[in-house]
């Protein structure tokens, strides 16, 4: 392990502030206390218990109030549990309930003085929230019809729960680790929850004929797993997973908490040696990887009703932004209690699952007044959206971010119809990601933009492209720094545009890169948002702009700024600018048409500044042209 020796040594030269606060004392000690502390209020809690050992717990102190993270291992909670849990938030929780992308659950606005008997109400049912927070294995996530849908091919809540007597509730792998750490493992062909996203996966594969998985490893916000080119068996699940934290907790950095994550550690050493770690700590040698046998996105993705192997059905609740409350949650647990088990399952897109029921009692179910009230929330643009906490309740947001994501939702389902489509949409309140915003098909990020008089308003970064399939892929940014009452808009006329593609008869199902990128760059699809933008809500023309499916411009931004110019000036104006484009060797028909100094000749009702972006694009000199489409995005604003 010399390597690893050498790479922890040479980031061991100093340890950061949390790590000095670990040392104080033992967190289970401080767990001991919580009905003293609970007892005592605000003046009995030691700034260090405030600051990072109650986190240990899931308690994150919000100064007037606590937030409690509750930890359901694969979503998976049964009648009592999700009974218990609408209780405690009608009791203690303003009635508030959050469902979050680790497939667990938030409590808000808990009293001190409630803590502990919040704690030993959840405690009664089975549910634990230790490990929620700091630097502790997290809540580890799965298929939520795991064991239950037709693509399922490993069932993995026994290996989760083997994995979680391991280091669940036991105080040796309790605030040891050097950072927080992720894992997912998924027994299924669809990926349902994120799979790639976490510092361990374990994904399904085959190898001889044998079912087990491949493990990726380091992914954190902005960056994939990497392949560890590793197979393990199903009963290999647990030794290799100990195994690897060991490591991590023995040779994971302590300095600079920003560069901590286990991905660290693996860029300075190499995935190789790392592994060969893990396998000199395990005493075992596994195999190399075998084939993986993820396919596509959810198996459930545009619908909220999925058949399982038992003949029976589990429907899924829309629930916009993981808004719940206790209410609501207790009604959800009587449901599935009357009409099948009572089981309910989280979902990574922060939805709920109600399982297990008949066909022929499927209708009277959706009757139910807890179903009606969410049916109308079963679109395309709430049923895969996803969206972080925000201003209300986090300290890190910049923006609202959940009433954000519902506002463009309902916008966009009243200004856009696709059938047979899919759109995920992801949003994060900031940069930290906890709205996974970078594998989205159209992901935004909290931040502060300009509007038009110059002012600071709430506005997001807008990403489009990423996947969650067979090849994970990070999202390419369209637009920096949109005002939030400008970027529904931008959005609005991409998916016009993917809507047109597929009238067209194009076969696009999902908006991925195949539509996005097979026939433009990134920097023309910002361009095209932009200027439909301004043609239609700024100047009120009434004129969309609309993308070819076969532009023939080869994504070469030269090429696309030119071809957008042309079409442009015949849009506004009726004329040609040029008698062909052959090669992007065009003949003028008339050089003073449109000039600097004649700019208003286009249209009367086009702004100058407008008309000189497209001279600019269209100059009859080649090396006068526009080079790309941000110096003309720049350009716009003033429009």
């Amino acid at each position: 392990m010399s390597i690893l020796e050498k790479a922890f040594e040479a980031r061991s030269t100093k340890i950061n502030k949390v790590e000095t606060t670990k040392a104080l004392k033992a967190p289970m000690d401080v767990y001991g206390k919580l009905e003293e502390i609970a007892a005592a209020g605000y003046e009995g809690l030691a700034q260090e218990d405030s600051a990072y050992f109650l986190k240990c717990f899931g308690l994150f102190d919000k100064g007037e109030d606590f937030m409690l993270r509750v930890r359901v291992p694969a979503g998976q909670l049964n009648y009592e549990q999700a009974l218990r849990i609408g209780e405690v938030a009608q009791k203690y929780s303003n009635d508030y309930i959050d469902l979050t992308t680790r497939m667990q659950l938030e409590l808000r606005y808990l009293k001190i003085e409630d803590i502990a008997k919040v704690l030993q109400e959840l405690k009664e049912v089975g549910i634990s929230t230790f490990q929620t927070g700091v630097d502790n294995p997290r809540n580890i996530v799965a298929d939520p019809l795991d064991g239950i849908a037709y693509d399922n091919i490993i069932e993995t809540m026994p290996i989760i729960n083997e994995l979680q007597a391991i280091f669940g509730e036991n105080p040796e792998w309790i605030s040891v680790l050097p950072r927080k750490f992720n894992t997912g493992i998924l027994g299924s062909l669809s990926n349902s929850c994120n799979i790639f996203g976490h510092d361990c996966c374990f994904v399904l594969a085959q190898k001889e004929g044998v079912f087990g998985f491949n493990v990726f490893l380091g992914a954190r916000v902005g960056v994939q797993s990497q392949d560890a080119n590793l197979f393990v068996h199903i009963n290999e699940v647990p030794l290799f997973f100990k195994s690897l934290i060991t490591v991590f907790k023995t040779y994971g950095y302590r300095d600079n908490r920003n560069k901590n994550r286990l991905v660290f550690l693996l860029n300075d050493v190499g995935i190789d040696n790392f592994i060969d770690a893990v396998k000199e700590e395990s005493g075992s040698d596994f195999t190399t990887a075998g084939t993986t046998m993820v396919q596509s996105q959810s198996i459930a993705l545009g619908s909220n009703k999925v058949l399982g192997r038992n003949g029976k059905f589990a429907y899924k609740i829309i629930v916009p932004s993981g808004i719940f409350s206790g209410a609501d949650m207790i009604a959800t647990a009587k449901v599935a209690k009357t009409y099948g088990t009572g089981d309910v399952r989280l979902t990574y897109d922060q939805n709920i699952y109600v399982l297990n029921i008949n066909k022929d009692t499927l209708i009277d179910f959706e009757d139910t007044d807890i179903i009606q009230n969410y049916a109308k929330f079963n679109n395309l643009y709430f049923n895969d959206m996803i969206a972080c906490a925000g201003t209300a309740t986090c300290s890190f947001g910049v923006i609202p971010n959940k009433p954000d994501a519902i506002e463009m939702a309902h916008y966009l389902n009243s200004e856009v119809a696709i059938e047979n489509a899919t759109v995920r949409m992801n949003w994060s309140a900031c940069p930290k990601g906890c709205g996974v915003h970078g594998i989205a098909d159209i992901g935004f990020e909290g931040c502060k933009a300009k509007d038009d008089t110059g002012n600071r308003v709430n506005g997001v970064h807008v990403f489009v492209g990423g996947k969650i399939t067979r090849v994970a892929k990070e999202a390419h940014v369209l637009h920096k720094a949109l005002p939030l009452t400008e970027a529904k808009y931008h959005v609005k006329y991409l998916l016009k545009s993917y809507a047109d593609f597929k009238q067209r008869g194009e076969t696009y199902e999902a908006f991925d890169d195949r539509y996005l990128s097979a026939n433009y760059s990134f920097q023309a699809l910002g361009f095209y948002t932009k200027i439909n933008y301004i043609l239609n809500e700024k100047l009120e023309l009434n004129i969309q702009f609309e993308l070819e499916n076969e532009p023939k411009t080869f994504r070469k931004e030269e090429f696309e700024l030119f071809h957008f110019g042309l079409k442009l000036y015949k849009l506004l104006t009726g004329e040609k600018r040029y008698e062909a484009v052959e090669n992007f060797e065009p003949v003028l028909l008339n050089p003073k048409k449109i000039t600097r100094d004649n700019v208003s000749k286009l249209n009367p009702k086009v702004p100058a500044k407008l008309s000189e972006v497209i001279y600019n694009m269209t100059h009859q000199e080649k090396r006068e042209r526009a080079q790309v489409f941000s110096e003309l995005l720049v350009a716009l604003k003033e429009v």
